[in-house]
């Protein structure tokens, strides 16, 4: 038993996942950052305010972007590899968005008065964008 503990925590295998999850919790944070001042609305705000559609939505769009990025650590050579897949995997999300505010005319407006069915909606295509990414992100063998 101590002996398969060992192995599953050596030194190698500990140091990777410090690195992997480090790098993922900055890259999240950073598409967080990004994606919060790119949209129309001010998600945080709204959220302080108890806005349950800017939860929602803004929940969505992480998810979808939280996704494929475990995808990509699964297959990634490297954390260079990572880095840039992950950044792929968030123009992805980002472009979700402005497409799903074009089929939906006023989305962000309307996740800023606080009307749940376009944000379930536009969360909905934030995640299915971020199954169909993740899928896509995989070696090709």
């Amino acid at each position: 038993m101590f002996d398969a503990l060992r192995m599953s925590l050596n030194a190698t295998a500990v140091f990777g996942f410090i690195l992997y999850i480090a790098v993922a919790a900055l890259l999240f944070a950073l598409f967080q950052f990004v994606y919060t001042r790119l949209t129309p609305h001010k998600e945080f705000e709204l959220i302080r305010g108890n806005n349950p559609a800017a939860a929602v939505a803004l929940g969505g769009s992480l998810i979808g972007f939280a996704l494929p990025a475990s995808s990509i650590i699964s297959y990634s050579v490297s954390v260079l590899d990572f880095v840039v897949w992950v950044f792929i995997a968030g123009v992805v999300q980002l472009l979700a968005f402005f497409v799903t505010s074009r089929v939906l005319k006023g989305l962000s407006a309307r996740i800023a008065q606080g009307e749940l069915a376009a944000a379930i909606y536009a969360a909905s295509v934030a995640i299915s964008v971020g199954f169909l990414n993740s899928a896509c992100m995989t070696p090709s063998t």
